[in-house]
């Protein structure tokens, strides 16, 4: 009897043991309960059989694999188990107290069972165990009363009944928490390894990111670890330590690495951060570039020991560039202001002196007027350009109308074509079939374009030709006036609207600059487009009302 019964008690251990080797991979997981319920449908089959061949069938462990199968596999394992079970047992019935006890088991213990299977699969550990231990006190009473049935045939004493019962029910009791335990050690095993996997992913994502972050942002990145090598850096580290490759800096000492770049004062803020500092920041200028480089401690989770020095630098060329040009811009502004009233006051003075030298002029000698008449000129001359002056240093919001473009081109045509003809040029008029209006202020226009057209005049000799077109783009409305002189070398061109600078012999410098503001106030742009031996184009475009031009 006990050879059969360790033989039935190892055989109920079989699915544990198939499970075990079944859920080594987490993706299996989603067919665990099927194949739970297909292992304990053999385990019990063969514990039938076991029980068949003992000489006391009393002692039947086949309950252990039906319940375990039922509670993990679900509805459909237990309705499949329930019909091989009950016809396993119908084909072994001997007598009606047999035949009673499993009619009694299938009308109780059953629906309990499968009443108990979503509640077993929803509950922690402990849930389970007490889920068990609730179904096996039911089913222990048809179990013992079986197996006492049984040894009663035998003529067994009614102490050792009950103590074979009592052995019985503890050995299937067990048996299946022990099945319970292992069934469970294998899912929580597979939860971890899942979890594990999970947490990997995420981990090498967030080095991927990490990397991706370092390798593309625009900031030179070095990391060296302990020993003083560098163990990282980024594409724009590696551009700036051209012709070195990655694998001639990779694990090598910092120090002659970065003595290539930054020199000695880099090197020695990254010592000092390797030597305890927290924190080390330095300036470096390399190939007329400038960078704010900071070299801290790298420390490393969970037990932020320091492992090494990161040093970050960030190219702030341009922005020390605009840092310079705000302040240039600032001290122009206000030398600008302090000239603007200046050059103010000076006009009624010299006012003052062309009353006077009119009037000496009307007294004086025939001979001698021709020197007034220069005096006056060049007075002339410096009130023009103070009040060129002005009106670029006024930064004044002008009033606009919405006005044709074309209009105003044909009111300032015939004094064009006067100034022309006193050099012996000639004007040519390329206008669209028609524009969109604009909103223009007509007065400062006409000063533009007077400006860039009497600029033109003075760059071509005798028979030049000066051109004015007009274009009606989609967002644009551009105007054109090209010359044919001997153009502007490409060394001048970048400081053509720079105030007082001129490329004529007895230019001031304003007439340009004064363009540009008036294009500025109009939401316009204007460039220049020349050749030498060609002559020039000046290009000024003019947003149109309700568009996003630039």
């Amino acid at each position: 009897m006990w050879q059969y019964s360790l033989l039935q008690f190892l055989i109920t251990l079989f699915p544990v043991g198939a499970v075990q080797l079944w859920l080594i991979r987490p993706e299996r997981t989603r067919y665990a309960p099927a194949f739970i319920g297909a292992a304990c449908g053999v385990s019990m089959l063969l514990c039938m059989l076991v029980s068949c061949k003992s000489d006391y069938s009393g002692i039947d462990l086949r309950i252990v694999p039906y319940l375990i199968g039922s509670l993990y596999g679900g509805i459909p394992s237990a309705s499949i188990l329930t019909v091989l079970y009950m016809t396993a047992r119908l084909a072994q019935l001997q007598g009606f107290g047999e035949i009673v006890l499993l009619g009694l088991f299938f009308v109780v213990f059953v629906p309990l069972l499968f009443r108990r299977v979503q509640f077993f699969q929803g509950v922690d550990r402990k849930g389970k165990d007490r889920a068990v231990l609730q179904l096996l006190g039911v089913c222990f009473v048809f179990l013992a009363g079986k197996a006492v049935w049984s040894f009663a045939e035998e003529s067994w004493e009614p102490g050792r009944l009950i103590g074979i019962a009592l052995l019985f029910g503890g050995l299937i009791a067990g048996v299946s928490l022990l099945s319970v335990h292992f069934i469970e050690y294998a899912y929580e095993r597979v939860r971890m390894l899942s979890d594990y996997r999970e947490l990997s992913a995420k981990y090498a994502n967030e080095v991927r990111r990490f990397q991706q972050f370092i390798d593309f942002s625009p900031l030179v990145v070095f990391f060296i670890d302990r020993d003083g090598r560098i163990s990282h850096l980024n594409d724009l580290a590696l551009k700036l330590l051209t012709p070195l490759a990655r694998k001639d800096i990779l694990h090598f000492p910092y120090r002659p690495v970065l003595q290539m770049w930054g020199g000695a004062s880099v090197v020695d803020a990254v010592g000092r951060v390797m030597r305890g500092e927290d924190q080390a920041t330095d300036l470096i200028r390399f190939k007329n570039r400038l960078y704010y480089a900071t070299a801290f401690s790298w420390r490393e989770a969970p037990l932020y020991r320091a492992e090494g020095a990161m040093l970050i630098a960030h190219d702030i060329t341009e922005q020390q560039r605009l840092k310079d040009e705000v302040d240039k811009m600032e001290r122009l502004s206000l030398v600008g202001q302090m000239a603007a009233s200046i050059t103010h006051e000076i006009r009624n003075p010299m006012a003052v002196i062309r009353g006077f030298v009119q009037l000496l002029n009307e007294r004086s000698p025939k001979e001698q007027q021709s020197y007034f008449h220069i005096i006056l000129q060049e007075l002339d001359r410096a009130n023009a350009i103070i009040n060129d002056f002005l009106s670029l240093a006024q930064n004044r919001i002008v009033e606009k109308s919405e006005s044709d473009l074309h209009s105003v081109l044909e009111d300032l045509l015939p004094l064009l074509r006067a100034d022309a003809n006193m050099r012996g040029q000639m004007i040519e008029l390329r206008l669209c079939d028609r524009v969109d209006p604009l909103e223009l202020n007509v007065k400062e226009i006409k000063q533009l374009i007077l400006n860039l057209a009497r600029n033109g005049m003075e760059a071509m000799d005798d028979k030049g030709v000066l051109r004015l077109e007009t274009l009606n783009l989609a967002d644009t409305v551009q105007l054109k006036v090209i010359d044919s002189g001997v153009g502007i070398p490409p060394e001048k061109l970048e400081r053509l609207f720079e105030p007082f600078y001129t490329t004529k012999a007895n230019g001031n410098g304003l007439g340009l600059a004064l363009c540009l503001s008036i294009v500025e106030r109009h939401n316009g742009k204007i460039h220049v487009e020349s050749k030498l031996g060609q002559g020039t184009t000046f290009v000024v475009s003019f947003c149109k009302p309700g568009c996003q031009c630039w």
